[in-house]
């Protein structure tokens, strides 16, 4: 049952579908932003339109950012010798936030995960094992989510890594299994980080 015009129909509607947010959520967040048009509403879908625009996905990492390479890569305080590879985005932000470690970035896309049908093939694997093989990287952290699917990929990026004298190490304790870094606060990732140990 509508309770509003078309226009506030399809703006609640598509708050729905973000992360965190139901039909109730959505509604109470378009109210707001409607009541609030001049000092919310207007800058928000003027930022919408301008992300929308100029948003691309960085050459280098995989990161998304409006300029390409990323404000990560372009980082020239970064250490270039360790990597830290990470299957999302959300995970790469996650990190950020943690500040333990200024270090460069890999952003996979995904998992192997034979029930959802995604191989080494379909994620940015190969990519890794060039940029690594290009020289430089001293040490490769992965920082992926404490899954099956996670455990299951960081095995396969280790064996195809072996060959290249490279440092291949894991984020310690404070991440729970099944966790997702997303959802870790920064102290828990800043103590995993500063805790890496070599994979086996």
């Amino acid at each position: 049952m509508a309770i509003a015009g078309p226009e506030i129909e399809r703006l609640i509607a598509l708050l729905a579908k973000l992360p965190g947010l139901g039909p109730r959520s959505a509604r109470r967040a378009a109210l707001h932003m409607v009541k609030k048009r001049e000092a919310l509403l207007h800058p928000l879908a003027a930022a919408l339109a301008e992300v929308g625009e100029r948003v691309t996905v960085c050459s280098v990492c995989g990161n998304v950012d409006t300029s390409d390479p990323c404000t990560v890569c372009a980082d020239a305080s970064r250490d270039p010798a360790t990597l830290i590879v990470v299957e999302d985005v959300a995970d790469l932000w996650a990190l950020e936030r943690a500040s333990a470690l200024r270090a460069r970035y890999h952003v996979l896309g995904g998992t192997i995960s034979a029930l959802d049908g995604f191989g080494p093939e379909d994620i940015g694997i190969g990519r890794l094992v060039e940029r690594v093989a290009g020289g430089g990287v001293r040490e490769v952290l992965l920082a992926l989510n404490a899954t099956v699917e996670g455990q299951t990929t960081a095995h396969y990026i280790t064996e195809r890594l072996e060959p290249l004298d490279v440092t291949i190490s894991r984020l310690a304790s404070g991440v729970p299994i099944g966790g997702e870094l997303d959802y870790l606060d920064e102290g828990t990732l800043a103590a995993a980080i500063h805790q890496r140990r070599p994979f086996s």
